[in-house]
């Protein structure tokens, strides 16, 4: 099974590098960008069939290294 995790800045948090892509695209003439937010995708390959097991594993893994809790929210989706 693959999992999909996508994790983002919790709102309100402060991102830097979104203004950089933000910046640099008002700079190419996107005058219609408010705003910009960068996140991250991971793809996780597991050794796994039963999806409960497979969501458990993967939310562990987040909670203690992909994602920051304080700071970072994150989305899980499985993949067949």
């Amino acid at each position: 099974m693959k999992a999909s995790v996508t994790v983002t800045l919790k709102p309100g948090i402060l991102d830097t590098q979104g203004q950089a892509v933000r910046h640099a695209l008002l700079s190419m003439n996107g005058r219609q960008i408010t705003d910009v937010r960068v996140g991250k995708l991971i793809e996780i390959e597991l050794d796994e069939d039963d999806e409960v097991a497979a969501m458990k594993i993967v939310t562990k893994m987040c909670d203690k290294l992909l994602a920051n809790p304080v700071t970072e929210d994150y989305d899980i989706k499985l993949l067949k």
